[in-house]
Parts: C-alpha cells; structure tokens; sequence
C-alpha cells in the first residue's frame, strides 16, 4: 500500500510542479533506524518528506484522532502512521518509535516550530525517543504547498535536511538538544528562503 501511495503522490506532485526541490538529502543516514523531525504547516509537507526519502519509508507519529475517522485512520494505518494520545501520552508515545528505530526504521515526527507547550513537548519527545532509543535524529524544514488546492495551484514545495545529531544521557543534554532542535528548524528555514 506504501510503495502504490508513495509512487501515485510522486507522479501527482511531479506533474503539479509542487513536489519539492531537496537540499542537502546527503545528511540523510544511509541505514539503519533514526528519527527525522521537520517542520509542518500543513499536511502536503507529509507527502513531500515521505516521498524524498522513498524507497524508505517513513512511520509517522500522528495523533490518534486521525485514527478515529473514518476511512481515514485505516489509510494512515496502511502507510505506517501511527497513533499518540497529546493529552495522556503513555508508554507507547515511546516503547512503538523506539520499537522501529531498533527495527531498522525511520520514524517521522512534525513538532511544529512555533512556541507553545504542546509544541515545545512534541520537540522534546522527538528528541528524547531519539536519546532513548540511542539514534541520531535528523533535523528538516519545509516551505511549500499546505493543502491540495496550493498543489493544483502549482505551488512550488522545497525541503531541506540538517546534519544528524545524537543526544546524550540525562535530562541536561535533553533539554539542550530540545533548544538546538528549534535553533535547527528555525536557521534550516531561513537557508531554505534564502535558496528560493
């Protein structure tokens, strides 16, 4: 279901001129498990992130709502979403990423990059699923279509990658990797306008 997904979005972005342009796609890690965490602003940054790095794919941390709809939360279930619960987060906020990250897998987190609680929490559970599971988390920024309607309206998508970075023990480091997290999002954005 990914491989079909991944393949009809490619073509559709490609020929709406919205499937974005990849900087530096080199910080990548070649293989093994890690986490990459970019910036959202809609849900086309999805597609756009899940198609850059394909034939990988790409397990998306999604809130469970999204599972609750329905046709809906079987799609997403069938292209390796995810569920957490934002309000009770328990074990499994944990336990499922770290699970494929020892897998061998890629594990997709979008804390948005503006201030609030709930952002600056999703920022550190990136960074602390990173830590727990001993991988290197790979920073992203998106500026692009948000929507179908800025697809077909022939908006232009662009992303770029930050370097991949480790976090060390203790809560000390995660709370400095969680602010070099945001610092990465925002200066990864700025190089990002700077090249359109």
């Amino acid at each position: 279901m990914y491989k079909l997904a991944a393949n009809i979005c490619k073509v559709i972005l490609k020929i709406n001129g919205a499937k974005a342009k990849v900087y530096d796609a080199g910080n990548l890690p070649k293989d093994g498990g890690f986490v990459i965490a970019c910036t959202h602003t809609g849900y086309i940054d999805i597609i756009n992130l899940g198609v850059s790095v394909y034939p990988r794919e790409i397990h998306f941390m999604a809130k469970k709502q999204l599972f609750e709809m329905k046709g809906l939360g079987w799609l997403i279930d069938k292209l390796n979403a995810f569920p957490v619960d934002r309000d009770n987060p328990g074990p499994s906020v944990i336990k499922i990423p770290r699970q494929l990250i020892k897998e061998g897998k890629v594990v997709g987190i979008f804390p948005s990059g503006t201030r609030s609680t709930e952002n600056n929490d999703l920022k550190q559970g990136a960074v602390t699923i990173a830590q727990l599971a001993k991988t290197q988390i790979v920073p992203a920024a998106y500026i692009g279509p948000r929507n179908v309607g800025e697809v077909f309206k022939r908006q232009k998508g662009y992303l770029i990658y930050g370097k991949p970075f480790t976090v060390e023990s203790g809560k000390e480091a995660r709370d400095e990797a969680t602010k070099f997290l945001e610092q990465e999002f925002q200066r990864l954005t700025e190089e990002l306008q700077a090249k359109i």
